[in-house]
């Protein structure tokens, strides 16, 4: 299955995480931008996210800007004034508790406010290379879908894929599932026609299909 994904990837459009993860290999970038991409739709990620590292970039020259001035930067992003708060909070952390420096471990990630399981493991994977699983609505939805894993919530999803997926297939499970979800496995009526695991999918919970 991840292997068909895979050859078809190409021809879907990229996530904004993708990309920023690509052009920088910045785990601070990637952090932020996991931030706002939260209840977020990548076509306004990528382009907030751009103009708020290209005024700060770094935790100390974010923390000359005001609230206010992280509003304008990142707006329309949802929730951007509670962002732009929490950004300021999750800078100050660094600062205080790992010289500035991203932590590369999920347990450190979780104790800077703001920071949940589904960033913190972007974070290590996106931004350290290193193996988690980072589960949001597109891979619990579509892990469900497949039949591959059988969860109620996100973290019971990474438990279990941690458990069953080979690790060799953690990193890049998010991203090509994510692209996936938003080009053809869709929330409603997902695009089985022309799917290219619909040989593959049990369709756990699919009632309608293009």
């Amino acid at each position: 299955m991840i292997r068909r994904l895979r050859r078809s990837a190409s021809s879907w459009n990229p996530t904004a995480l993708a990309v920023v993860a690509e052009r920088d290999r910045d785990p601070f970038r990637v952090l932020i931008a996991c931030i706002l991409s939260l209840r977020t739709q990548d076509t306004t990620t990528g382009p907030a996210s751009d103009r708020l590292f290209a005024a700060a970039a770094a935790p100390e020259t974010m923390l000359r800007l005001t609230p206010r001035q992280i509003e304008r930067l990142i707006y329309p992003v949802g929730f951007y004034r509670t962002k732009a708060r929490v950004i300021l909070g999750i800078c100050r952390d660094l600062l205080a508790r790992f010289q500035g420096r991203v932590p590369d471990t999920i347990d450190e990630l979780l104790v800077l406010n703001g920071v949940g399981r589904k960033t913190a493991n972007l974070v290590v994977t996106m931004g350290y290379g290193k193996p988690g699983i980072c589960v949001d609505t597109h891979v619990h939805r579509i892990s469900n879908r497949l039949g591959y894993v059988k969860t109620r919530h996100p973290e019971d999803t990474e438990m279990a894929l941690r458990a069953k997926l080979p690790r060799r297939h953690w990193i890049g499970y998010n991203d090509l599932l994510v692209s996936f979800g938003q080009n053809i496995c869709t929330p409603i009526s997902p695009h089985c026609s022309h799917c290219p695991v619909a040989t593959l999918c049990r369709k756990v919970g699919v009632t309608t299909a293009r």
